[in-house]
């Protein structure tokens, strides 16, 4: 089983999302976060005033998927986040030791 983690522009969620359940994803976690990589922010005018934004929204992604499908999923978030432009996002792909359901106390693979 593996956790993939994608951090992606905010309006690209439904594209995104719609994506994963075509590859058989069940199941998303989704945060509102700010950050920042390469791109390093932006510049705006608020009230006639020049400020920096570091932190830009973006949305993080979390699902568990069983590792044979992984790679489909990875695929799915890249084809439906891509812009071309900077700033699309980071996709983390981890390993999951152990996944527990808590209403039926299923583990493993049966559990997601």
């Amino acid at each position: 089983m593996k956790l993939i983690t994608a951090i992606i522009k905010p309006y690209k969620l439904d594209d995104v999302r719609e994506a994963l359940f075509d590859v058989g994803i069940q199941g998303l976690t989704v945060t509102e976060v700010k950050g920042f990589g390469r791109q390093k922010g932006h510049t705006e005018l608020y009230r006639g005033a020049e400020y920096v934004v570091d932190f830009l929204p973006k949305v993080k992604l979390e699902t568990a998927v069983a590792s044979d499908i992984v790679d489909r999923a990875v695929e799915a978030i890249i084809k439906a986040a891509n812009t071309g432009k900077i700033g699309d996002g980071k996709i983390f792909v981890s390993d999951i030791e152990q996944t527990i359901r808590i209403r039926t106390n299923e583990t493993g693979p049966e559990a997601l």
